[in-house]
């Protein structure tokens, strides 16, 4: 059985479509992901990841019921998983590029 699992995406980098990455945060483990799938995906969403693959851009609520599925068949046991719906309201969710001095798009340059 494959297995997708969502994630929210912390910085962006590249511009190219085929070749944009994502660091994407699952309840705290940071890993790189491919952006090839989901030329849509922007800073703050929530993706759906397979094999290191984004392959959908998720809403939070979707992502919810997702990890309550996970959760419910053990796939997150020790782990603490935020509630992707909690966010304030206020978050920014999609926001102008802003790049940092190395040109990639990250959380800590947004502004609110």
């Amino acid at each position: 059985m494959c297995l997708a699992v969502p994630g929210k995406i912390l910085e962006i980098m590249g511009d190219d479509p085929l070749l944009r990455a994502a660091k994407v945060s699952f309840a705290g483990v940071i890993k790189l992901i491919s952006l090839t799938c989901t030329p849509e995906a922007r800073l703050g969403d929530f993706v759906l990841v397979h094999v290191g693959v984004a392959i959908s851009v998720i809403d939070p609520q979707e992502a919810e019921e997702t990890f309550r599925y996970l959760r419910a068949m053990g796939e997150l046991d020790g782990l603490d998983i935020p509630s992707p719906v909690a966010s304030p309201p206020d978050e920014p969710r999609r926001s102008p590029a802003q790049r940092d001095e190395g040109g990639r798009i990250t959380a800590s340059t947004l502004s609110p």
